[in-house]
């Protein structure tokens, strides 16, 4: 019996402790029963199909949901989860439990931050102060690698705000992301920045976070900033910037529409300032083509500095010609005359035929704030088709002046305003907040009339919210039912609270039925009530009850009777799916009589409205069925012809503007340079060299001094003898063997010359040959000044025969160089020699 009872085996597993105690059956895991179904199928199966078995994970592949294919369906139904009580907390569960949400579903949980803080908390614990209060600060600044997740996250931040005031963030944040960060922009992705600083120098550490892609740009200074024209240098730098706020209490700089000349792509404008509401800045605005939203503070200002915001818009208007209503020129040319300014100017608030200059032609959202006055004079100069307008008032404003912007709005733009928003200036909400919390009393009511509105047919939401002028009588709901039978949302001041000293609101319950008659679009309602007895009548018209009223908002109203009050709603909004009133939990100064009363009428308002649906439904007469009638008889067959027709299609040429949409992406590139240098500085010598050649004049005289000497020879011969007795200048025969012919040689005999004998010839021949080899040496001979060769003669020194032949030894085997001075017959003997060679 157990055996067929127990569950099919599974393998094995480590339980623990708490699951052996546990008295709950534990399901096997996926796992386990992955594998035993597997077991299973593989027992029964046949042998055959054995291998045809695919594994699990083969079959996860294919169960994606459908929904993700889609990615802009998946980003609709995560939004509509985050729009949802508890969005945030259902979507980051989502992300931690299944992965083909976690991408999608952090993009959107990152997407719009309101702090800083989230930022901070990515950091490792250990460098925080606190790791459960990060806006405190960092104990140390982050290396490189603690920065991954902060990047990693900070890629999916598309709008973040930092407000001051709220002191969630320490300043010392700041400095650190200025040092240690590893890249210029921390959020590199982000395209909506809103910055609300109290000090100067917080307000310049927006340029953090002001990243390449920013298009949307929200500044508030809470105190003067002296560098301002330098942040609006670098504001003006990012030029995709296509939405500009600015509010500050410091003067704008005289350059300011110089900065922000090339800003052209601006469609959404917002100046708060001092000398915001100047020409200049009225020219540049109206300059800017692509415009289509302006918000402008007025607060301060008379109604000719507004009407000078338009001065060099329009320079043909018509304000300067002599003929006009709003002239000042007169055509005379006196300096007496008066100005009849003011004068025009009143008679063109009652004529109104002053010059339309039509500034801001693209102009579709406007918001202005200040007197009722100014709001009417800037409304006056302008002709645009504006479908959305919000006016913040102060509180309250004067009737003619009220009167006068009502009338301008039906006629301006009546034809074209879908949004109207009216609400009360900074200065009436801290007038407000000053009579609640002091004891001067409750702040007084007052009726803000709506029957000076005229035709507004497109009209779709109407709120007023004021803290004084929050009275409305049922008259004015019954004329916005006429001029607005198309409003879907109206509200009309339903946080007002009556006291007792006030009395009861003069709007009553039944004082709605002309909304649910005429405005059948109507699906929120925000009115404060007296809740009263209905007349009978009211029951008895069937139009008066609402298929499209979901929503009523009734905040502090009063109530009598709780059951006759929702048997009246009950008619009047029979689908009515929300009911809310005000309770001592959720708002202050609240009447518990009456809050209980209204939790009856939300109890009873259900069972109600079944009960009148039931009957309705009952009370309708049933469908008439219409029985058709018998078929007549057929016709007589008429009589037929033969007939052509043409039959040629005619085609028409059809031209579509097909205009592809554009979508500019840009990534940012942060390209990391390294500087590295080498030095280059070779070692290097010094060596100078004197290069000027050493120039020696030498002369050489090339005039030799010949001296002729005879010198006597005695040959040995034994022929004949020769007679030397004679003096040597008898001698005939000099010591070169030639026959001198001035002086003959005398001779006792007449026998031949002893030089004609052979061996004189011998001798000549030789001496012949001597001197052609000798000739070049010679030739270097002839060169030398005879005062050199006769020193060297004097001097006792070698013959140069041996000089010139490099050290040649004398003909008695002696070195020149080592003889004793020779004696003066042996240097007669060297110049007979050194003559004969020279010859």
């Amino acid at each position: 019996m157990s055996s067929s009872n127990s569950p099919p085996d599974t393998l094995s597993r480590r339980t623990s402790l708490k699951e052996k105690i546990s008295l709950r059956p534990r399901l096997p895991s996926l796992r386990s029963r992955k594998s035993t179904a597997s077991v299973a199928s593989n027992t029964q199966a046949p042998l055959t199909n054995r291998n045809s078995y695919t594994p699990y994970a083969v079959y996860q592949q294919t169960m994606f949901p459908a929904i993700l294919r889609d990615a802009d369906a998946t980003t609709k139904l995560l939004e509509a989860i985050l729009d949802t009580p508890g969005g945030r907390r259902s979507l980051a569960r989502l992300a931690r439990t299944c992965k083909a949400f976690k991408e999608p579903a952090l993009d959107l949980l990152w997407r719009d931050l309101d702090s800083i803080t989230p930022l901070i908390g990515l950091f490792p614990n250990t460098l925080l102060k606190r790791a459960r209060r990060p806006g405190l600060g960092q104990a140390k600044n982050p290396e490189p690698a603690e920065w991954e997740r902060v990047l990693a996250y900070g890629e999916r931040v598309r709008s973040i705000s930092y407000i001051e005031i709220k002191g969630d963030v320490s300043p010392s944040i700041f400095p650190m992301f200025e040092e240690s960060r590893p890249q210029t922009y921390i959020l590199p992705n982000l395209t909506s920045l809103t910055w609300r600083a109290e000090t100067s120098a917080n307000l310049d550490r927006c340029k953090l976070f002001m990243g390449p892609e920013l298009q949307t740009l929200v500044l508030e200074a809470g105190t003067r900033h002296s560098k301002l024209g330098e942040l609006l240098v670098e504001v003006a730098s990012h030029t995709r910037l296509k939405a500009f706020s600015l509010i500050v209490h410091t003067n704008l700089p005289d350059s300011f529409t110089d900065i922000f000349k090339h800003n052209v792509a601006l469609e959404k404008l917002s100046l708060a300032a001092p000398g915001a509401v100047s020409h200049t800045i009225g020219k540049w605005a109206a300059s800017l083509p692509k415009l289509r939203s302006f918000n402008l503070d007025l607060t301060g200002r008379t109604p000719t500095a507004v009407e000078g915001f338009f001065e060099d818009i329009s320079p043909g208007s018509g304000y300067s010609t002599p003929s006009s209503v709003g002239g000042t020129d007169s055509g005379v040319f006196s300096a007496d005359e008066i100005d009849f300014s003011e004068v025009r100017k009143s008679a063109v608030r009652l004529t109104r035929e002053g010059p339309r200059p039509g500034a801001f032609p693209a102009l579709s959202h406007l918001q202005l704030s200040g007197e009722a006055a100014n709001i009417a004079m800037f409304l006056r100069h302008l002709t645009s088709p504006i479908t959305s307008i919000e006016l913040l008032v102060d509180d309250p404003p004067a009737p003619e002046d009220w009167q006068e912007v009502c009338g301008l709005i039906g006629e301006r733009f009546g034809r074209t305003l879908q949004s109207m928003k009216i609400g009360a200036t900074s200065a009436s909400r801290f007038s407000e907040l000053v009579r609640a919390t002091s004891r001067s009393g409750d702040a007084p009511v007052r009726h803000l009339p709506l029957e000076h509105l005229t035709s507004l047919p497109r009209l779709i939401r109407l709120e007023v919210d004021l803290p004084e002028s929050c009275v409305f009588h049922n008259a004015d709901l019954a004329h916005l039912a006429r001029i607005a039978p198309a409003v879907e949302i109206l509200r009309l001041c339903p946080l007002a609270r009556f006291p007792q000293s006030a009395g009861p609101p003069a709007l009553t319950l039944d004082g709605i039925a002309p909304l649910t008659r005429a405005c059948r679009r109507l699906h929120t309602l925000g009115v404060v009530v007296n809740a009263l007895d209905a007349q009978e009548e009211i029951y008895e018209d069937i139009e008066v009850s609402s298929r499209s009223l979901l929503r009523l908002q009734i905040g502090h109203s009063w109530v009598r009777d709780p059951l006759q009050s929702a048997i009246l709603v009950s008619h009047l909004a029979p689908w009515l799916e929300n009911l809310k009133w005000f309770h001592e939990k959720n708002r202050a100064g609240v009447v518990e009589a009456n809050a209980l009363s209204w939790q009856k009428v939300s109890e009873y308002l259900p069972h109600i409205q079944n009960i009148r649906l039931m009957e309705r439904r009952r009370t309708q007469p049933p469908p008439k069925v219409e029985v058709p009638p018998p078929p007549p008889p057929p016709p007589p067959r008429p009589e037929t012809s033969e007939k052509e027709v043409d039959a040629t299609v005619q085609t028409i040429d059809h031209e579509v503007w097909a205009r592809p949409d554009l979508v500019e992406n840009s990534a940012q590139v942060s390209v990391e340079m390294v500087d590295f240098s080498v030095q280059m500085s070779p070692e290097t010598a010094e060596i100078e060299i004197d290069a000027t050649p050493v120039l020696v004049d030498e002369a050489v005289d090339a005039l030799p001094e010949v001296a002729e000497r005879s010198v006597e020879a005695h040959p040995d011969t034994d022929e004949k003898a020769i007679d030397t007795t004679n003096p040597p200048e008898q001698q005939a025969i000099t010591a070169n063997g030639h026959v001198d012919h001035e002086k003959p040689m005398e001779s006792a005999d007449s026998s031949p010359l002893p030089f004609l004998s052979p061996a004189n010839s011998l001798m000549s021949f030789t001496l012949r040959v001597v001197r052609f080899y000798t000739s070049p040496i010679r030739y270097m001979l002839s060169f030398m000044p005879m005062s050199l060769f006769t020193e060297y003669v004097a001097n006792g020194e070698s013959e140069p025969k041996a000089a010139l032949l490099g050290g040649l030894q004398d003909e008695n085997g002696r070195d020149p160089e080592k003889r004793e001075s020779p004696s003066s017959d042996t240097a007669s003997e060297n110049i007979g020699n050194m003559c004969m060679y020279c010859r």
